[in-house]
């Protein structure tokens, strides 16, 4: 038995040594078969079918505008006020539903499937990238391994995979910063350009990048693809709020849309702030306590980031979504999910569990996995409004 054991450690080491990429996307991979299969489970305890799930809300505006274009959505579709108008569909971003679109015309199938598909393979994706950067901070694999875990398994990590843009926002953010950090400009130019084109938090991703490039074009002097690379970063976020700009008439068009009619705009906090004070004097759901202190944990993590030694791009990116969580307003509900793609913030929980003993560190990242994959099944299932 303990021969049978050392023989399998061994084993387990020379994977990690030898194929450390598949071996972070096969973590990931588990983690989210096990959100999946929670949320299959209760899914079928309240009589619904898992796939109408996973492409529930923002799910269903993407694959309809895959299978029909932006002019063609059914007039059934509403926003969140219940209104309809010719530009309402514009709100969303177009590069997740263009990726269905063409994967489900060349392989055949449907678009759900094809949306499923995309986001398992953009999460691959980005847990590569995740690890990747856990790498260059702290060498040990194990670290890698646990930030993807820890992100793959948060609360509403569910949206990986479903028919949503987190999984494909996250990969491109990831490989962004993997080119900043390794100063490939090219790759975190045209990341960040495509990051743009997926959904609005990419503005955090294009402010970190770009300022990131100016500072290695004025302190290194000696790079032309650092140019390139701010010029690349808000190409693809400024063309779709010029585009949504001219079929509006306005040039805020697309602030305009998403104001009346998902009621989301900056207001420096104040409406979090009222949510943070009703669920205190009240707590009526597990869903609005849940989500409160969700977002409390982002904003302490930030700080800890901000105040950690982790390159500043990280903690700027980090630390920049968490903003632009609390500051604006919105459906307070999906606060959750917004906060998925700010996988920096995970860093030091990471490296802190890295630094326990083995039986520790995988009690607290099984645990935070299962309750994060129940919470983010009884989002679906049990909670009746948007998320």
């Amino acid at each position: 038995m303990l021969t049978l054991t050392r023989k399998g450690r061994n084993m387990a080491m020379t994977a990690v040594r030898t194929r450390p990429y598949l071996l972070a996307i096969g973590v990931f991979v588990l983690v989210r078969l096990t959100g999946v299969v929670v949320l299959a489970i209760l899914a079928d305890n309240r009589d619904r079918e898992l796939f109408d799930v996973l492409k529930s809300w923002d799910g269903d505006w993407y694959l309809s505008i895959a299978e029909n274009g932006y002019d063609n959505v059914p007039a059934r579709f509403v926003d969140a006020a219940g209104h309809r108008t010719r530009t309402t569909p514009l709100a969303f971003f177009p590069l997740y539903p263009m990726l269905i679109r063409g994967l489900a015309y060349v392989t055949g199938g449907d678009a759900l499937a094809a949306a499923l598909v995309i986001s398992l393979i953009a999460g691959c994706v980005a847990a590569a990238g995740i690890f990747r950067i856990a790498q260059i901070i702290d060498p040990r694999p194990k670290t890698g391994l646990l930030l993807v875990a820890l992100w793959g398994g948060a609360p509403m990590a569910i949206t990986l995979s479903m028919a949503y843009t987190e999984a494909l926002f996250t990969a491109l953010a990831a490989w962004a910063l993997v080119g900043v950090l390794e100063r490939k400009w090219i790759l975190a130019g045209l990341c960040t350009a495509a990051a743009g084109l997926v959904r609005p938090s990419a503005s955090v991703l294009v402010g970190v990048v770009a300022l990131a490039a100016l500072v290695a074009v004025f302190r290194e002097h000696r790079t032309w693809r650092a140019v390139v690379c701010a010029v690349l970063c808000p190409i693809g976020l400024f063309g779709w709020w010029g585009y949504v700009a001219n079929e509006t008439g306005s040039l805020t068009g697309w602030f305009d849309i998403q104001r009346q009619g998902w009621f989301s705009f900056f207001d420096g906090g104040q409406q979090t702030l009222k949510f943070f004070g009703e669920i205190l004097d009240s707590g009526n759901s597990v869903m609005e306590t849940v989500t409160m202190l969700m977002v409390f944990a982002a904003v302490v993590l930030a700080v800890l980031v901000v105040r950690s030694r982790i390159p500043w791009p990280l903690w700027g990116y980090g630390a920049g979504t968490v903003f632009m969580v609390v500051v604006t307003a919105g459906i307070t509900y999906s606060k959750s999910r917004f906060l998925i793609p700010a996988f920096p913030l995970l860093i030091p929980v990471a490296h802190g569990l890295a630094n326990r003993k083995t039986s520790t560190m995988a009690t607290a990242a099984v645990a935070f996995v299962l309750f994060g994959s129940w919470f983010s099944a009884y989002s679906l299932t049990g909670w009746n409004l948007a998320i």
